[in-house]
């Protein structure tokens, strides 16, 4: 377990502002947090991109991160599935608990952490590969060697995606010859396919037309039934469309975090506001 060292002056860390970002915290009883998130603060070089993070991700429900860009967004879901192991000269400090596990501690390994915490990112990158060798490519490396299970998985997984209907004909064409939003989409059949817990998406959107993002929020919406979600997004309606809570960050620091409704319609903080009315950012 990594624990936070405030005392030392270098890390500019004060019990002060531990308290404060404990106070953004949103303890609803009624909600199982399925990922607890304590005094993270992350840096990399002489940059620091997270000052002290605390913040609930709620079991099936969807959050979503905001904030301008450079604001750690990113780089607070990377470190959700340690994708931040692989910066060079990086530092994290503070607590993330899955189901009450430290993600840190030795016993929890990276490879066994993203099994059950999945990414999906900004750009599509399907494999030069079939469409069902991507999706099955996943199941092999974990040992999965039933054909016919494997078969089972990859269908389920492209059914889940909403995408079955549209390729059935196509499995065995090569991915890359499927458009910018089914492409997003096999990535997702792919990433589901391993049967992860959490779902990371960092701008799963960012480079698709308004029909294919709205099937993929369309997507997001019935993939909360099974998942829990964590959302990177710059599009404030797509938050408010998709999203249960809001976390609003600015220059690596959590300024608040909510229900979405209240974010979005009666929000805490002036820079908030300042922010999803279009004042800056």
């Amino acid at each position: 377990m990594l624990k936070l060292d405030t005392e030392k002056k270098e890390h500019n860390f004060s019990y002060t502002s531990v308290k404060n970002a404990m106070e953004k915290v949103i303890l609803d009883p009624s909600q199982k947090a399925r990922i607890k998130v304590r005094n993270l603060n992350f840096s990399y070089g002489e940059k620091q991109a997270l000052k002290n993070i605390s913040l609930d991700i709620y079991e099936k429900k969807v959050t979503a991160i905001i904030g301008p860009s450079g604001c750690g967004k990113s780089t607070f879901i990377r470190i959700l599935n340690r994708m931040s192991d692989f910066t060079l000269s990086s530092k994290v400090e503070g607590e993330i608990l899955l189901d009450g596990k430290d993600i840190f501690s030795k016993d929890f390994s990276p490879v066994e952490l993203r099994k059950k915490v999945g990414m999906v990112f900004q750009k599509p990158n399907p494999f030069p590969k079939s469409i069902i060798e991507n999706i099955a490519y996943g199941l092999k490396i974990n040992g999965v060697k039933d054909k016919h299970k494997i078969e089972e998985k990859v269908i389920k997984s492209l059914k889940r995606a909403a995408l079955y209907e549209e390729i059935k004909n196509r499995i065995n064409e090569s991915a890359l010859g499927l458009s910018g939003g089914q492409q997003q989409r096999l990535c997702i059949a792919r990433c589901i396919a391993i049967e992860p817990e959490v779902i990371l998406f960092d701008e799963p959107c960012a480079s698709l037309d308004p029909i294919s993002t709205a099937k993929i929020e369309e997507l997001i919406l019935e993939l909360k039934n099974y998942y829990t979600i964590v959302i990177v997004t710059h599009n404030m309606q797509q938050a408010l469309r998709v999203s249960d809570y809001t976390a609003f960050f600015l220059m690596g620091e959590l300024i608040e975090f909510n229900e979405t409704k209240k974010i979005f319609e009666n929000p805490s903080d002036k820079r908030t506001e300042d922010y999803i009315t279009g004042r800056f950012g």
